[in-house]
């Protein structure tokens, strides 16, 4: 949930990234990237998506129905989850390796400026939930907060 005064902002966001986005990928000079290339970063896609819903499910299945018991994040039997022994928020990671293959595949600046902008976003909720988490947690655990070994 968020508060109704982000609708129009975050709507702007996205649309006005689509709009730009749609332009030049259906401009008539835009080239497409060779069936090589498109396949990789679909394929890269989807496993980064898959990756997304698996930290999502692991976070839902952190806490018991109706309990407001608050427990670190670890990683689950799901590879997908292992990302959790890297960073604090994977969720975020895995967004960015999306979008990263989402450019990839179309090859397309304008999506690699709406990437950039996801990860500058992302980045700064990170922090905060890796800054809130060590708070919290005396005993918790070396990450970083997004990307593996960097921030």
């Amino acid at each position: 949930t968020m508060p109704i005064k982000n609708l129009f902002k975050n709507c702007s966001y996205y649309w006005g990234f689509a709009a730009y986005i749609g332009y030049h990928i259906n401009h008539p000079l835009y080239t497409a990237p060779s069936l090589n290339q498109m396949y990789g970063g679909l394929a890269g896609f989807i496993l980064c998506e898959l990756g997304n819903f698996s930290i999502h499910v692991l976070l839902r299945n952190l806490r018991p129905a109706g309990s407001k018991v608050r427990k670190i994040p670890y990683p689950g039997f799901n590879p997908l989850t292992w990302m959790f022994g890297l960073v604090s928020c994977p969720n975020y990671t895995y967004e960015f390796g999306a979008w990263t293959s989402f450019a990839l595949m179309t090859q397309c600046l304008p999506v690699g400026f709406f990437t950039l902008a996801g990860l500058y976003q992302m980045s700064v909720w990170a922090i905060g939930k890796h800054r809130n988490y060590k708070k919290e947690f005396k005993d918790y655990p070396k990450r970083k907060a997004i990307i593996p070994f960097l921030l």
